[in-house]
């Protein structure tokens, strides 16, 4: 039998044991055969031989080496798991779902604290190719994502996934079902892309500058945050008050500000 794998604080290692909270991670995600399952970060596969043993197949991104052969190993016996040793950050999904022949890929992983904002985001970028994502969080982070305007935590990472995606709160785990424990607690989250028929027609890159200089200084009034995109009559264009601040404006507001011609 094979000795636990060493956690690396390189890669933000921390490996889930606790068997109830692996068991609710895979109810919540419901894998069916006919699933293209995608794990990001398997670790040492405590999410990974379940889902494989339900789906009969599994693809997970691993970066770390020295984790790949036992993943490999123990997956024999269950079920057909590919390993993709990548940076998933460079892990184009559309193209995967592509060379798989399927239309969609569902998607789920323990992600790693320290980049968890930029792979929601990567993945984010390829919501067409995506049915679903099931993510173990920073609780803090989960928070955020699910903030409704007016919150203290409300921002850019609520208004950009929002306006992406349905984000569902499934429930937190605690830092003892982890080897070794984060400092902080985890949450379980659901991401549901928008179908495209029913997402915005903004520009993207004007969407993100708006709601990236919006909230720069999230105390500064839209007027004076936005003053490098456009003046007051352009933002009462778009039917918002120039005086309100950025943690005031629904995803929507965001929508129609980006959506007025640059001035």
């Amino acid at each position: 039998m094979n000795a636990p794998a060493r956690p690396k604080k390189s890669f933000g290692q921390h490996f889930l044991h606790e068997r109830r909270y692996i068991e609710r991670i895979v109810a919540a995600i419901s894998p069916r055969p006919d699933d293209f399952l995608v794990e990001i970060g398997p670790g040492e596969g405590a999410l990974t031989f379940p889902l494989l043993t339900a789906a009969r197949k599994l693809t997970a991104i691993e970066l770390d080496t020295d984790l790949i052969p036992r993943l490999q190993q123990q997956a024999a016996a269950i079920g057909e798991l590919s390993i993709v040793h990548a940076d998933v950050l460079k892990v184009d999904f559309t193209a995967m779902a592509a060379r798989a022949g399927v239309s969609r890929l569902r998607i789920a992983g323990n992600l790693p604290y320290y980049i968890s904002s930029p792979i929601l985001f990567h993945c984010v970028d390829h919501a067409d190719a995506i049915t679903d994502m099931h993510f173990m969080l920073q609780k803090e982070v989960v928070d955020r994502m699910a903030a409704e305007p007016g919150s203290k935590v409300y921002g850019r990472l609520s208004v950009m996934l929002q306006l992406a995606c349905r984000v569902v709160p499934l429930f937190d785990v605690p830092p003892g079902a982890f080897r070794p424990p984060p400092k902080v607690d985890s949450s379980v989250v659901r991401l549901l892309p928008i179908p495209l028929e029913e997402r915005h027609d903004a520009n993207p890159a004007r969407l993100h500058a708006v709601v990236k200089a919006a909230f720069a200084q999230r105390r500064k009034t839209l007027s004076n945050a936005l003053r490098q995109l456009m003046d007051a009559d352009t933002i009462r264009q778009a039917d918002v008050d120039p005086k309100a601040r950025a943690e005031t404006l629904a995803p929507d507001d965001f929508v129609r500000l980006a959506k007025i011609p640059p001035t």
